[in-house]
């Protein structure tokens, strides 16, 4: 079976772009494509047509040919005052660089509604006056796609429906992560690291929790991206360890040492060679030798910590030169723990958050993001029937210079 206009189609669309800090893969899995109906750009269409399972189309964009291209009307300098900084009842909201906020949260200005949650960047704050900007973040990069036929499926009929902009769909979030103007996002105002429940993170982590907190399908995506960067003979550390390490079985490290803080999970942990009980948020000093380990990974914890650049200094301090350090999550957490910027932040910019403690440690180089979004929900998830789509998985990587 072929791709054409009597087929639907599974296909996977990678975009590879880089800032001017990182190189940028972002990916998103379109579930049943119709040739017939949806919309792509009329080079990329022509290419996707008469594939069959597995094959691969590349295509270089240019700024514009994805999202619009930059427009400098689409730049405003606004009224401090016209930024409502009471829309959340719960806080105040104060503008930042480089920061997105939804478009709703501005008042006084044309076609501009209050439900409207579009995000639009903050540029600069100034005294009495805020610059902002309504271009896509991706509007001035050019992009290497990607499209990956996964599935086709036969189609018996059409009868109307939805229309899908695909592509615009797969770039709703990427370019987030990325700085403006090559400066710092403002991230670190406003107490970024307080937490709801701010007592000490032993009395939370008494209880073991022999669960998984993403579904399979994401945890599969996660153990493939290690599976991809790290090598046999490494030794590794999982930082804020539990009773898993999604690290890939066909790989034989040299050993696997996991950092946690309750025992129960740590003892439970198969893949560990041995462990250590320790509360970063207390004890930032990591017990290894400098230049010791290869690689360190940190699944779905980085956003509990609250002294992330002691941290940071301390990945560098017991990595060895070359060597790699791999941060994954998603968009599930535990509330009480969770650091404040970390729910404050759209999905996209919580990248650029790790980022920048990379950036701002000064010691990390060849530093990349990654996403995959769109991917089913599998059957055997709990959640499968109330969402239909996979935990997303978001990652951001380095090595030591």
């Amino acid at each position: 079976m072929i791709t054409d206009s009597n087929t639907l189609a599974d296909i996977e669309f990678q975009m590879t772009w880089k800032s001017d800090t990182a190189t940028h893969i972002d990916t998103y899995t379109a579930q049943r494509v119709n040739f017939w109906r949806d919309c792509f750009p009329q080079p990329v269409f022509q290419k996707l047509l008469n594939r069959s399972v597995q094959e691969t189309v590349n295509y270089s964009l240019k700024p514009g040919e994805i999202v619009p291209a930059f427009q400098s009307s689409r730049e405003h300098t606004i009224k401090s005052s016209q930024f409502d900084r009471n829309m959340d009842p719960c806080r105040m909201i104060e503008p930042r660089a480089g920061r997105f906020y939804p478009k709703g949260i501005l008042t006084g200005m044309a076609n501009v509604f209050r439900a409207n949650i579009e995000p639009f960047r903050c540029r600069e704050v100034l005294d009495s006056s805020i610059r902002i900007s309504f271009n896509h973040p991706l509007a001035s990069f050019p992009i290497d796609l990607k499209a990956t036929i996964l599935n086709i499926h036969s189609k018996p009929v059409d009868r109307g429906g939805t229309c899908y902009d695909w592509l615009e769909v797969s770039s709703k979030g990427p370019g987030m992560q990325s700085r403006m103007d090559g400066k710092p996002t403002d991230f670190f105002s406003d107490r970024p690291f307080d937490r709801h429940d701010d007592q000490s993170d032993h009395l939370f982590y008494a209880c073991p929790r022999i669960v998984n907190h993403l579904d399979d399908q994401a945890i599969s995506v996660i153990t493939g991206l290690y599976a991809g960067m790290l090598r046999p003979g490494m030794r590794v550390l999982d930082l804020m360890s539990s009773w898993t390490s999604h690290l890939p079985d066909e790989i034989l490290f040299t050993e696997v040492v996991g950092l946690g803080m309750n025992p129960e999970e740590l003892q439970a942990n198969k893949r560990l060679n041995r462990f250590v009980v320790q509360d970063l948020n207390q004890l930032t000093t990591l017990p290894f030798e400098n230049g010791s380990l290869d690689a360190v990974v940190c699944t779905a914890s980085i956003e509990y910590l609250t002294r992330p650049f002691e941290v940071f200094s301390e990945i560098s301090r017991i990595l060895k030169p070359g060597g790699l350090l791999v941060m994954t999550f998603s968009n599930r957490w535990f509330p009480p723990k969770v650091i404040r910027i970390w729910t404050e932040l759209h999905e996209f910019e919580r990248m650029g958050l790790a980022l920048e403690y990379m950036i701002l440690t000064g010691s990390f180089e060849n530093l990349h993001t990654f996403s995959m979004r769109g991917l089913p929900r599998p059957e055997t998830d709990k959640y499968f029937g109330e969402q239909r789509y996979s935990d997303p998985v978001y990652a951001v990587w380095g090595q030591k210079g």
